[in-house]
């Protein structure tokens, strides 16, 4: 019985002493991902994809309409200026050029005749001034010749008015039917054809634009125009170098630099709402040495270099936390609480959330330019600690695990 009694005793001492040791041990500690603050070399960059261009190129487009009678080119020709392209039908645009010189020189012997009738009157008028003057004839065939004079010298205003319009009309025919003749405005490559011989070309009317013929690009600058998003475009300036990939010469990079930055979004026509359609801009970023035989069209990847800090205070971008914190005194953002970015810091094995100011963004590191000193411990992972971590909660550095151990979430 005394026995019995003991071993009661003991298993209390036992419960109560595993109890006060559980109470004492509180939560289990979080297991994180740690590192620390340090400096380092860091080249910000805005990264966006685009297309190949020639910086200077035409669109040839029907300027006369009619049927493409001789197409001299293919598409891929290297053209020089001046060089015959394509015929259009010329015949009935001809027909019109010479009907209108006939008639300008019908009207140019009507002129002919008008002035000879003009001096035969002002010598009229001559002798009949003297027989006036010494009183042969009287006023009123003096009058009648001065009358006749003036008539004579306004069918010749008249006839030359008729003969400059004919001569406009001369030189409005010429000029369509020289149009009939399509040459290279450039030099360049003919990186478009989209007419074939015996279609029929058509002008623009109105809003609806004519048939483009032909394009011919001058490929020796070439530049990528790219699409940059807008939380992205302030950092990019113009003269900031990139370095461009082009998916038709894999594992090789090419120098650029920023020649245009667009200061309104691209216009998009879609069939929806666009509500939530991505605002981007358009960027040019002139290729400096361009490889030999590149085409427009390709697709391309650049990134912008858009800064460089020598030795800056980093820490992983994926340690940056986002937290509601009440408003500070001063602070200008809406709403009772205002939202803050700061990392968690490790302080005697446990974590605090310390606001921090940013700086450069680069690949894998982010700029902070205050709030933390070199050194410091930081929690970096994993995401989902980092998502349900807060103030004050104990914290352990997750064991280094084999390659055959699960990942972590």
């Amino acid at each position: 019985m005394k026995r019995r009694r003991i071993a009661v005793i003991a298993v209390v001492v036992l419960a109560g002493a595993g109890g006060l040791m559980a109470r004492n041990r509180g939560p289990k500690p979080t297991e994180v991902q740690l590192a620390k603050v340090g400096r380092e070399d860091l080249q910000s960059k805005v990264s966006a994809n685009g297309k190949v261009q020639a910086q200077k190129k035409v669109d040839i487009s029907a300027t006369i309409a009619g049927q493409v009678v001789s197409l001299a080119v293919e598409e891929g020709d290297r053209v020089k200026k001046g060089q015959f392209l394509l015929q259009i039908d010329p015949v009935s645009t001809r027909a019109v050029a010479r009907s209108n010189e006939f008639s300008r020189l019908a009207l140019m012997r009507d002129l002919d005749s008008a002035r000879a009738t003009l001096a035969q009157a002002e010598a009229d008028l001559r002798r009949a001034q003297g027989n006036f003057d010494s009183g042969i004839i009287p006023a009123a065939d003096h009058e009648r010749a001065k009358t006749a004079a003036a008539t004579a010298a306004a069918a010749v205003q008249s006839s030359e008015r008729r003969v400059e319009q004919a001569g406009a009309s001369l030189e409005s025919a010429q000029d369509l039917l020289s149009k009939t003749t399509v040459r290279s405005p450039m030099d360049g490559i003919v990186t478009a054809r989209r007419v074939e011989e015996g279609e029929v070309a058509v002008i623009g009317i109105q809003n609806s634009p004519g048939t483009v013929l032909l394009q011919i690009s001058d490929m020796s600058v070439v530049e990528t125009e790219l699409e940059v998003d807008e939380t992205s475009i302030p950092g990019v300036k113009l003269g900031q170098e990139a370095r461009v990939r082009i998916d038709a010469y894999p594992n090789r990079t090419f120098d650029g630099v920023v020649t245009e930055v667009g200061s309104s979004p691209i216009q998009r026509t879609t069939g929806g709402n666009g509500q939530n359609e991505a605002i981007k801009f358009l960027v040019k970023v002139q290729i400096q040495n361009p490889p030999e035989g590149i085409k427009p069209g390709l697709s391309v990847q650049s990134d912008i270099l858009t800064g460089f800090r020598d030795g800056a205070l980093t820490v992983p971008i994926q340690a940056l936390v986002l937290r509601d914190e009440e408003k500070k005194p001063g602070d200008k953002q809406s709403g009772p609480r205002r939202e803050v970015e700061g990392v968690y810091v490790v302080e005697a094995g446990k974590v605090a959330f310390r606001e921090i100011k940013t700086g450069l963004l680069g690949e894998l590191a982010l700029e902070v330019t205050d709030g933390l000193k070199e050194g410091e411990q930081i929690v970096t992972g994993p995401f989902r600690s980092l998502r349900t971590l807060k103030p004050g909660d104990a914290v352990v550095e997750e064991k280094a695990k084999g390659p055959d151990a699960p990942p972590q979430g």
